[in-house]
């Protein structure tokens, strides 16, 4: 009947896109009068349209709504004398909400609420609601970080069987058996190396130098699946979950407490139970051999990353002889995880080495500084050693041909990639490739160009947004931004879902434990283990960084009028983006640039004045004041003071 099913994809205009179950099919133009009542996000049978004329996509029109995806909306209220409505916080929500006086439950104007839509849309009509929830008032932080959460429909408290189930399980201790069946491994000074404030503590790691050229590497992880069995109330949970959230001011955990920082935690001088991989290393950083076995582990070290960076780099006596017994070992890790990094180097793995930010929060919550943190050395062996061993289990298991999760990077799309190679012409780089198409390798050797220039933050993070995002699957392609042929997550089952599954079936295989209907019955799980994992890993990227932008915006409240420097990281034709050098990001809006009519070049992505000649780029420094900080909407509002270019 050449019906289509898909997704909407709303936008505040009112049109939205389809974006069809069937990847084959072209996303599909849904104009606002054929939307039918639809809103972004709901599943819905589209019939497309016979259009005349030059179009930029396929329209359609919706037929039918399989599902709504919004029953509950976050937003806005406000309030006049006999009605009031809710402006959603989804913008590609196009829809205000309707809300009878007598539905408001007692909000107030401007009080940030939870709306049931009673009354769906449309042709002329708008959606109609009941305020079931009063969040906050929205002058209030917390408001709208709790808004975030429950926008994506965040399942920040644990159900009450759940928690007994963690509770008993984690109070049953190691049995004998365990002891017995497992590799004990508790004599191996074991060393977990994690931030100060991590209680989540899932990889421990030994290395020594066996002879000239070889090095012995064992990557010890929690054994998560001995306390959480398939299908069991514990595991529905933490698949829902899929992951664990990280915001600046807590963790919101796929499993409880009483498992993901205590019985499956590998803190200190504690029998663990761990599945380990223990592999041998040569000069040029190939495994030449391995062992893939549960065993059981003590940590003797809880270590930090910055108390190990200040031994290896910082020379720090007191620390080195607190640490003394393990101080040979660091620096062989160290020298191994030099060798690895080199060997990725060399097959063209691409290392973003730029800072990140870091938030930090007073006793409250509240926001007191932003600041650009480095990767040092400590971070770096870790690193290393995780991806040395997530390879090794995902090759051993590709060769086995067995139902898996692997972690896959597809190439680069070839129109932002021509996109990309135009804006970095413009700051004097190129790269090499064919119809857009390239190599990591030299994606690698651009960021080795950049390395502590100006534009090294700005290229980096422009080179980032053209990738393509990284994702779970059931089949094993490779990993482009790794050059790797082989990845799967192996290393972190307390916070990621599918190590745990991975786990699950590397316990079943090393026991012998698959049948022929188990393989078919695999088969499925993992490929819904991949996609849910997938959604749930997008959606916690996106929470993340709204709430960053939230808490950003909170600790640059109480500036405005201050001055900066800063690097402009983005020219669009509504303004310019300035990162200032903490890595806090605003917007001078074209409005604010009165001094001359800017016209855009989207093909340069410049802005030049028509009469002055002045032209705004990618990577110019300029100096601006802060005008204007919204953290209801969390922008951040710039003026220019002064525009120059080093180059000038």
């Amino acid at each position: 009947m050449n019906l289509i099913t898909g997704t909407l994809e709303g936008n505040q205009k009112g049109f939205a896109f389809l974006r069809p179950d069937n990847k084959d099919i072209n996303d599909i133009f849904i104009p606002p009068a054929d939307m039918n009542g639809a809103m972004h996000g709901d599943r819905v049978i589209v019939r497309p349209m016979k259009v005349t004329g030059e179009v930029k996509s396929p329209e359609g029109k919706v037929i039918r709504i399989i599902k709504r995806a919004n029953e509950y909306v976050i937003g806005t209220f406000q309030k006049s004398r006999h009605f009031g409505f809710v402006v959603p916080d989804d913008k590609k929500i196009a829809f205000d909400i309707f809300i009878p006086i007598e539905e408001a439950n007692g909000a107030k104007n401007n009080d940030k609420v939870n709306v049931k839509i009673t009354e769906w849309p449309e042709k002329h009509k708008k959606p109609e609601g009941k305020i079931v929830e009063i969040i906050g008032d929205i002058e209030d932080t917390k408001t709208h970080i709790e808004a975030v959460l429950l926008n994506k429909k965040v399942r920040q408290v644990f159900p009450e069987d759940v928690i007994k189930e963690a509770v008993r399980v984690s109070a049953e201790g190691i049995h004998e058996q365990e002891y017995k069946r497992r590799t004990d491994i508790r004599e191996l000074p074991l060393i977990t190396i994690d931030g100060e404030d991590a209680k989540d503590l899932d990889d421990a790691v030994y290395a020594e130098k066996i002879s000239d050229n070889e090095y012995k590497l064992g990557v010890h992880i929690a054994d998560v699946t001995h306390y959480v069995k398939e299908d069991r109330k514990l595991d529905k949970e933490a698949l829902k979950r899929a992951t664990s959230i990280y915001i600046s001011d807590r963790v919101i955990p796929m499993l409880p407490k009483e498992l993901s920082n205590g019985v499956c935690s590998l803190n200190p001088n504690e029998d663990k139970l761990a599945l380990s991989v223990e592999m041998t290393i040569n000069g040029k950083g190939n495994v030449v051999d391995y062992k893939i076995f549960e065993s059981i582990i003590k940590s003797h070290y809880r270590m930090t990353y910055s108390d190990v960076t200040d031994i290896l780099e910082g020379n720090d006596d007191s620390l080195t002889e607190k640490y003394r017994e393990i101080t040979p070992m660091l620096k062989v890790m160290e020298e191994l995880s030099l060798i690895l990094r080199k060997k990725r180097e060399v097959r063209g793995a691409i290392d973003f080495d730029f800072s990140e930010t870091k938030i930090i929060t007073d006793e409250t919550g509240k926001a007191i500084d932003v600041i650009r943190y480095d990767r040092g050395v400590s971070n770096k062996i870790i690193e290393e050693f995780m991806l040395v061993c997530n390879e090794t289990v995902a090759e051993h298991y590709y060769w086995l041909n067995m139902p898996f999760v692997y972690r896959i990077h597809e190439d680069p799309d070839e129109e932002k990639m021509y996109v990309f190679k135009t804006l970095i012409h413009n700051l004097g780089y190129s790269l090499k490739g064919v119809n857009n198409e390239v190599h990591p390798r030299e994606l690698q050797q651009l960021l080795l160009k950049i390395k502590g220039k100006k534009e090294e933050s700005i290229i980096s993070n422009m080179m980032l947004r053209s990738l393509r995002k990284a994702v779970y699957s059931s089949s094993g392609t490779e990993h482009f931004g790794l050059a790797a042929q082989y990845y799967c997550h192996f290393t972190s089952p307390i916070r990621r879902y599918p190590d745990l599954q991975i786990h699950r079936i590397i316990k079943g295989q090393l026991n012998g434990k698959f049948s022929e209907e188990d393989y078919r019955r695999l088969a499925e799980r993992v490929a819904a283990v991949a996609e849910q994992s997938s959604t749930m890993e997008r959606i916690a990227d996106e929470i993340e960084r709204d709430v960053d932008k939230i808490k950003i915006a909170e600790y640059m409240s109480d500036k405005i009028g201050n001055e900066y420097e800063g690097v402009i990281s983005g020219v669009t034709s509504f303004g310019v983006f300035v990162e200032l050098e903490n890595s806090v990001e605003g917007l001078v809006h074209i409005s604010h640039m009165v001094d001359d009519f800017y016209i855009f070049s989207e093909e340069k992505r410049e802005l030049y004045g028509q009469t002055g000649g002045k032209i705004f780029r990618i990577g110019d420094r300029v100096k601006i004041k802060l005008e204007n900080v919204s953290i209801a909407k969390a922008e951040i509002d710039f003026a220019f003071i002064d525009a120059f270019s080093e180059n000038e």
